[in-house]
């Protein structure tokens, strides 16, 4: 499909938070995103579940702009954001205005990405400032809610390497958030934490979910909190969605036989 088929701005009347169109994804010779079409609405809370290799990780990262699509459009917000309109046509986007489309995404790592050297409280504040051009009191209003939010108001002076795992996770949580974007992106956020605590992450976010009208995709391998706490989730396998469903559905009756194998996995290695 020509990048000239596709729509300039989605219709007012079919504009999803989020949509995929026809998008493929390739690394060499493999490709690990085929021609998906996935839409998500705003305010949905979308996981996306699958095994190593399947794609859904780089889902996220293109989204993110982390990494380039090699066909299709990706639109946020009904705008395109992996391209740009330009004497009546879609061309592939150039920084400057990707940069505008993304400010509207958040994403939380599994690894934190904290800035080692700022306290957790600079950690939030320095996107608000440089990128958004709040003032320092803005900014340091809005960062002390957001650590009140997930628990970390008493840790505002504490640098990552004093903050244990969950601590550091919550603390790139509140970052993200106060850039306030659109779209909240987690990628497996509890893979890197201890069992212990798990919680603490799980149930800053699922706060999140109860409270803020955040249109949120994650990926995870945490099937009962998925279950627990999306709207839709999705299996991909393969580079491709094999399957989605309400999480009632797709965990209590898959019509897909590869989600069938994998959710009998999963339940065995648990």
């Amino acid at each position: 499909m020509p990048v000239t088929d596709y729509p300039l701005e989605l219709p007012p009347d079919d504009r999803p938070m989020v949509r995929f169109m026809n998008v493929s994804k390739s690394y060499g010779q493999l490709q690990v995103i085929k021609n998906l079409d996935f839409d998500v609405a705003e305010g949905e809370m979308v996981s996306i579940i699958g095994p190593s290799g399947s794609g859904k990780t780089t889902v996220l990262r293109i989204l993110m702009t982390l990494e380039k699509i090699n066909e299709g459009v990706i639109y946020v917000g009904g705008k395109p954001l992996t391209h740009m309109p330009q004497n009546g046509r879609l061309v592939p986007a150039n920084e400057s205005y990707q940069k505008q489309i993304r400010s509207s995404i958040g994403m939380c790592f599994q690894q934190f990405n904290l800035f080692p050297h700022m306290t957790a409280l600079q950690n939030c504040m320095e996107g608000p400032v440089q990128v958004l051009g709040l003032s320092k009191k803005e900014a340091l209003e809005r960062s002390e809610e957001l650590l009140r939010m997930v628990g970390m108001i008493d840790k505002r002076d504490q640098h990552p390497s004093r903050l244990s795992g969950g601590q550091q996770q919550r603390v790139a949580i509140a970052r993200a958030l106060a850039m306030r974007p659109k779209v909240m992106l987690f990628d497996e956020v509890t893979s890197a934490l201890d069992p212990e605590v798990i919680g603490e992450v799980t149930e800053v976010i699922r706060k999140l979910v109860a409270e803020h009208n955040l249109t949120m995709l994650m990926v995870t391998h945490q099937m009962g909190f998925a279950r627990d706490i999306s709207d839709r989730v999705c299996f991909f396998y393969g580079g491709s969605m094999e399957e989605e469903a309400s999480p009632d559905a797709l965990f209590g009756n898959p019509q897909r036989e590869r989600t069938k194998q994998f959710l009998s996995a999963v339940k065995e290695a648990v």
